[in-house]
């Protein structure tokens, strides 16, 4: 895997990947990870890809990862619109298809998820075949009811606390852990890399940064917002899902012209980093979906 420099226009340097298929490609695959997360964290699931012949490329996204403009300190992620990574993912896609061979198929986790689905319904991005793994569609508030959760957003940031966490986040607590799956080994293998790389971690959201979620997934929901998508898509979700909301995943299947639904019951967020038991009915959907949307040219 190589590690070159991808500039946006306005200038912005990202830390892109690169991974050559060994061979004649079956295809050329984007991965993009989900908030706060760096490439490292899903080398195991670009294995896979890679082993099945594909070529894999994708980049961290601004701000996080090794797309960062400061070194270290978990500072709170702060974001007052998803548009910058939706102009960058375009971009990035609209020069990936100019030099690769199809087909061209995204893999895109959690807030990738939500970034990738409106990059195509609002800007017209095509793929032969998109997946979004536990996709941010909408935010899993809990107990507070969604417009009670967002009047709380809307508050926070009314008050001047928009740039502030939202709240703290210890990354030895085991609920933590279980927030994200049910494998500790590849919990632990994520925090070895923040530690062995510092800077590579990033805090939690701040109020601003939840309430660009909830915008864009009012977009999202929108009477007519996804009958421009005319790649073919799987949506999976995670039965266990504490951060995002099945139901809206689910939805989302079924208001696009060519969707598909896959629930894991017992899986949690991070399908691709999960235990066996649901990691490998995960990669074992999206080969098979990939296999029928975007077969070898």
């Amino acid at each position: 895997m190589r590690f070159p420099v991808w500039i946006a226009a306005d200038g912005w340097r990202h830390r892109a990947y690169d991974w050559p298929a060994d061979g004649a490609p079956r295809g050329s695959l984007i991965f993009q990870s989900g908030r706060a997360d760096f490439i490292e964290k899903y080398l195991e699931a670009c294995d896979h890809w890679h082993r099945g012949g594909w070529a894999v490329e994708g980049f961290d996204w601004r701000g996080q990862g090794g797309s960062r403009r400061f070194a270290e300190g978990l500072q709170p992620d702060d974001r007052l619109s998803f548009d910058p990574l939706i102009d960058d993912l375009v971009a990035f896609v609209a020069d990936w298809k100019a030099r690769t061979p199809a087909p061209h198929v995204l893999v895109a986790h959690s807030m990738g998820g939500h970034v990738a689905l409106r990059a195509c319904a609002e800007r017209g991005m095509v793929l032969d075949a998109l997946v979004l793994v536990a996709p941010m569609l909408a935010l899993n508030t809990g107990f507070i009811p969604r417009p009670i959760a967002q009047m709380l957003i809307g508050g926070a940031r009314l008050a001047g606390l928009g740039h502030r966490a939202a709240w703290t986040d210890d990354p030895d607590d085991p609920r933590r852990q279980f927030r994200l799956t049910a494998s500790r080994e590849r919990y632990e293998d994520s925090q070895w890399w923040k530690t062995e790389r510092p800077g590579m971690g990033l805090g939690t959201p701040t109020w601003n940064w939840l309430g660009a979620a909830m915008a864009g997934a009012r977009r999202i929901g929108r009477r007519g917002a996804l009958a421009r998508v005319t790649t073919p898509v799987l949506l999976l979700a995670a039965g266990f899902d504490k951060l995002v909301r099945d139901s809206a995943i689910e939805a989302a299947a079924w208001r696009l012209p060519v969707g598909e639904f896959r629930l894991l019951p017992t899986a949690r967020h991070e399908m691709l980093r999960e235990a066996d038991d649901n990691r490998l009915p995960a990669l074992a959907a999206i080969d098979d979906f990939l296999a029928r949307r975007a077969p070898r040219p």
